[in-house]
């Protein structure tokens, strides 16, 4: 075993992103070793009994035990200064461990109000099936997070930023807010990734990820986490251990492979982002534009203190609602039409009739996410051809 397996806070990030995890098998790879195996052989039926009892440690069964999965695990828990990482099938199973291992029937969760629009459909549809009920509030309103708290709830639940209207939470205050009232915060760091800022450090307890998005960053595989301290880590393996959802490990070879060059994509990614932002603010046909980065941002101070850059993502308002925002998607000929992002290939989408097509008009509404809004997830292209290409499609407006 590699002694740079569990490797502490003394190294950067950028060292931490290559090296963390590292665990060498007896042919001593370089690059991480990638376990396609199901199971694993025990030396006698004792050793198979202390295992499975927890009494030793070690693989036992690829649905919670694979060193690829672990080393996976070790390096972003590093990254985000977590103590433990549970990796999952997907963002979403990833947040469907935490609540169903941390929760049960009767109590509350607390969320923000702009949240990711399967998020909602999770809590809003079905956990309410199961008796865990949600009150949704404004992203930035502190107060409103404070006075929505009953005695049965455990549980504050955010996105910073959010998606797609890039609102802030003061994950600080909000974090003392929860501290003082026994509930858990959770932040969803999927927008930022911990290049970008570490919510655990602001006193949050656990962050989950999507890393289908930033982590991998190159749109090849579906995967998920959850980061945070060792016992509420141990709630969510044991749920993941009996339930299943689980990350392959071949995904979770690809995501530490995009690991590596985390901080690099993103810095990159975010520097064009700001450029296009500030660009489409001066475009006629632009009625306002949502970025962190920007001095307009009604949360920029709050985004220059708790995140090292605005991000890639810009979302975006054009004056004649849905047909002329599907005119200016239709017509752009570089950027991807898809609702994925992370991805190096920039891509764009109208969130009303997708990514929060299956909410309520309503419930669109009160998030503000209107028909004429389209969002940008900013890749490693050029900025000139990806204005162009955006001048192209609003040209036809």
């Amino acid at each position: 075993m590699d002694p740079r397996t569990n490797m502490q806070q003394d190294y950067d990030l950028d060292t931490l992103a290559v090296r963390a995890g590292t665990a060498r098998s007896q042919f001593n790879e370089h690059s991480e070793a990638l376990y396609l195996t199901s199971s694993f052989v025990f030396e006698s039926a004792a050793q198979a009994a202390a295992r499975f009892s927890g009494e030793e440690e070690g693989n036992v069964y690829s649905r919670f035990t694979n060193p690829t999965v672990t080393a996976m695990q070790q390096r972003l828990a590093a990254l985000e200064g977590g103590e433990a990482c549970v990796a999952t099938s997907s963002g979403m199973s990833a947040i469907m461990a935490t609540v169903m291992a941390l929760m049960s029937a009767g109590e509350h969760i607390v969320a923000s109000r702009g949240l990711f629009g399967a998020t909602q459909q999770l809590f809003t549809n079905i956990l309410s099936r199961f008796g865990i009920r949600t009150d949704f509030v404004p992203a930035t309103d502190l107060a409103a997070y404070e006075a929505a708290i009953r005695p049965e709830t455990r549980l504050i639940f955010v996105e910073t930023p959010s998606n797609p209207l890039t609102e802030l939470v003061d994950i600080a205050a909000l974090a003392q807010i929860a501290r003082r009232r026994g509930v858990r915060l959770v932040v969803d760091n999927c927008f930022c990734t911990p290049a970008l800022q570490r919510p655990l450090s602001m006193g949050a307890d656990l962050v989950v990820h999507s890393a289908t998005k930033y982590l991998d960053g190159q749109g090849r595989i579906i995967g998920g986490a959850v980061v945070g301290a060792k016992p509420e880590l141990e709630e969510i393996f044991r749920f993941l251990r009996t339930a299943g959802p689980s990350l392959s490990p071949f995904n979770a070879w690809v995501i530490l492979k995009g690991l590596e060059t985390l901080r690099i994509r993103m810095q990159a990614q975010s520097a064009t982002a700001l450029e296009l932002a500030r660009w489409l603010e001066g475009h006629g046909r632009v009625a306002r534009v949502h970025y962190p980065g920007l001095p307009s941002h009604p949360q920029h101070a709050l985004a220059m203190r708790q995140q090292a850059s605005g991000g890639a993502i810009v979302s975006f308002e054009v004056r004649g609602g849905r047909e002329d925002a599907w005119r200016v998607v239709d017509n752009c000929r570089l950027l991807s039409i898809t609702a994925n992002l992370g991805d190096t290939k920039t891509t764009i989408t109208h969130p009303a009739s997708t990514t929060h097509g299956r909410i309520s008009p309503e419930a669109r509404e009160a998030a503000g996410i209107r028909e004429g809004l389209l969002r940008v997830a900013v890749g490693l292209e050029s900025f000139n051809d990806l204005r162009d290409d955006l001048a192209q499609g609003l040209s036809q407006i």
